[in-house]
């Protein structure tokens, strides 16, 4: 179980990596409605929430809601979710079998990760191909 879990995560990290890799830098900022996140701010979030999620979920450690103030620019937000989603594979093999967290987590991730899927398609870009 644990090592299909774990490749599940790699499939999530690739393709959310593919996704933000292929909307330009300078399109970090669209909004494709006003009131919402941008590009860059969603990213930011699955980034905060992949790391609230695995305490929360995964090591059941009561924590606070309390992001940090957002990442800006491509490559430093690309490597905060490189480095988030590192920390939920290590928080993930130490767990001991936390499966229903650990789904959680992604399924956070795969919500926002949807929602991004929107804004590339609203600048034209066709987004990765899903692999599960």
């Amino acid at each position: 179980m644990k090592a299909q879990l774990l490749k599940h995560l790699e499939s999530s990290r690739a393709y959310t990596l593919g996704v933000a890799e292929l909307m330009p830098e300078e399109a970090y900022d669209l909004k494709p409605v006003a009131g919402i996140w941008s590009f860059g701010e969603q990213l930011n979030h699955i980034a905060y929430g992949i790391h609230w999620w695995s305490e929360m979920f995964i090591r059941g450690v009561e924590t606070e809601w309390a992001p940090p103030k957002p990442v800006t620019g491509k490559k430093k937000i690309i490597t905060a979710l490189e480095k988030a989603y590192e920390t939920l594979k290590k928080t993930y093999e130490e767990s001991n079998g936390k499966e229903g967290g650990f789904n959680a987590t992604l399924d956070h991730i795969t919500h926002h990760r949807g929602q991004l899927i929107v804004y590339l398609r609203t600048k034209g870009i066709q987004p990765p191909e899903y692999v599960y």
